[in-house]
């Protein structure tokens, strides 16, 4: 890096550790959140952002849910964030009172992906430090070795609202501060590049004053 130049950052999304953090908040107009924005408004003077990914999957089982989530997607698209896609499996479990057999969905692959696309850009060197925003402790082999791997670069996590208590073992910098949420809204209607528009989805509108 020339003297001078402004240091490269990466930021690694965690999907719905962040929503089910944002979701305990009970204000559903923060869910509208843009990544890009509140990445800026995390890193230093001497820093410039290089990427933000975003790492969720949609429940097809919920028409309503997948639908705000897939507007969310594209306007997350349309703000310059790549969304990298998971998937949910069915689980089946037992009550323990009765015995009866019932199945639920457990979101897969998104840890994965994230220490994937975390380490492969380590070793790329696409950024001088990677932001991780995260309280999922199932990320902390990955975090331990990019931070192994990184050299001089740096590897920090960054705490869902409310969430520092559970990742101790990430070793975060910070937990996000509500007024970054509120001040990193996305647009409330975008045209997307092939032409076709999407509006924030009624249940993350803001709420109307009197």
């Amino acid at each position: 890096m020339s003297e001078g130049a402004k240091k490269r950052v990466s930021v690694y999304v965690d999907g719905f550790n962040l929503y089910h953090a944002l979701d305990e908040l009970h204000d559903d107009s923060l869910k509208w959140l843009c990544l890009r924005r509140l990445s800026e408004s995390i890193i230093r003077g001497d820093e410039q952002l290089r990427s933000v990914k975003y790492f969720s999957a949609f429940a097809t089982w919920m028409p309503d849910s997948m639908l705000r989530h897939r507007a969310y997607v594209e306007a997350l698209k349309c703000e310059g964030v790549k969304f990298i896609e998971g998937n949910f499996k069915k689980k089946f479990l037992k009550c323990k009172v009765c015995g009866a057999q019932y199945h639920t969905h457990e979101e897969k692959e998104t840890d994965v992906n994230i220490a994937i696309h975390l380490i492969k850009d380590t070793f790329l060197n696409e950024f001088d430090r990677a932001i991780v925003i995260s309280a999922d402790t199932d990320m902390a082999s990955a975090v331990a070795m990019a931070r192994q791997l990184s050299g001089t670069k740096r590897i920090d996590v960054v705490c869902p609202p409310g969430r520092f208590s559970r990742a101790r073992s990430l070793n975060p910098l910070f937990e996000l501060p509500k007024g970054k949420i509120k001040a990193a809204r996305l647009a409330d209607k975008y045209v997307t590049g092939t032409g076709t528009s999407v509006s924030v989805p009624a249940k993350y509108r803001l709420p109307a004053h009197p």
